[in-house]
C-alpha cells in the first residue's frame, strides 16, 4: 500500500497571493479615500472662507496627500518585494 503525502493546506489569507491581493485592495482603498478627501476639501473651501473652514480644507488636503503617499509606498513594496519581508532560509544560515 502506497501512502501519498497530502500537501499542506494554507488558508488564502496566509499565502503569498493572499497578501498581494490584500495589498492591492489597500492601494485601491487609499486612492479612493484620497479622491474623496480632495473633493470634500475643495468643496469646503468654496462657499465661505472663515478660519475654521480654511483649516478644515487644508487638513483635508493634507489627509489626501497622506493617502496618496500610503498608496505609493504600498505600490513600491509590491513592485520590489511582492512576497514579503520574510525569506526562507535554513536555521544554520542564521547562526
Amino acid at each position: 500500500m502506497m501512502s501519498t503525502l497530502k500537501p499542506k493546506h494554507r488558508p488564502f489569507c496566509f499565502s503569498v497571493k493572499g497578501h498581494v491581493k490584500m495589498l492591492r485592495l489597500d492601494i485601491i482603498n487609499s486612492m479612493v479615500a484620497a479622491v474623496f478627501m480632495i473633493i470634500v476639501s475643495v468643496l469646503a473651501l468654496l462657499p465661505e472662507t472663515t478660519t475654521s473652514i480654511v483649516l478644515g480644507g487644508v487638513f483635508g488636503l493634507l489627509t489626501a496627500v497622506c493617502c496618496i503617499a500610503d498608496g505609493v509606498l504600498i505600490y513600491r513594496k509590491l513592485l520590489f518585494n511582492p512576497s514579503g519581508p520574510y525569506q526562507k532560509r535554513a536555521i544554520h544560515d542564521k547562526i
